[in-house]
């Protein structure tokens, strides 16, 4: 299986899951202030569900992004005011979200299954906000930036630890010191 836009099988992978061809659901989230370009690689099945970026509740992002500034984690009695206030915290503090793929053939959440891919147009962003860093939240966002966009932005990625539930050997502590880089360019 190529992981860089090749062909797959097409068959049930371990554990009966499918793969699926996908496009990108959610807008990015930036405005004229934005200084610091966060990308993911592709929308898990849970923030697709949800609407909204990193939306797995095992996923740490949401709390390390929050203790880079010692806020409160954001929270909302419903998903539409969940999804509010962590867009809230994103614009508060001149971060852009979004991911580097606007379409792939994904299995499940598995970065490693994705194939077929094809990459967001980052000038929605850099042509209105002043991009000064870009940071990828974990290696695949990273390989394939750096594949599709670097070369567009002109900015070379700081490729960052998952905050994914998958890696657990970093503890929420070193997450935030990992990702204490974002904070500074936020505030250069």
């Amino acid at each position: 299986m190529a992981r860089d836009g090749g062909s797959h099988s097409g068959g049930p992978r371990p554990g009966g899951a499918r793969p699926e061809a996908l496009v990108h659901p959610l807008e990015p989230v930036f405005d004229a202030r934005s200084r610091v370009l966060m990308l993911g690689s592709f929308p898990s099945p849970k923030s697709r569900e949800v609407g909204f970026y990193y939306g797995n509740p095992q996923n740490r992002f949401w709390r390390v992004l929050a203790a880079l500034w010692h806020e409160r984690v954001p929270a909302g009695a419903t998903t539409e005011e969940l999804n509010a206030a962590r867009r809230d915290l994103c614009l508060r503090h001149r971060i852009a979200l979004w991911d580097v793929l606007a379409s792939c053939t994904i299995v499940g959440a598995s970065d490693a299954s994705i194939t077929d891919a094809r990459p967001n147009d980052l000038s929605r962003i850099t042509s209105v906000a002043p991009i000064r860093a870009v940071f990828c939240t974990g290696g695949a966002a990273g390989r394939y930036y750096k594949r599709f966009q670097e070369a567009q932005t002109g900015i070379a990625a700081q490729v960052l630890p998952s905050t994914s539930p998958a890696n657990a050997r970093w503890r929420l502590d070193d997450l935030v010191r990992a990702w204490q880089p974002v904070r500074d360019a936020a505030e250069d």
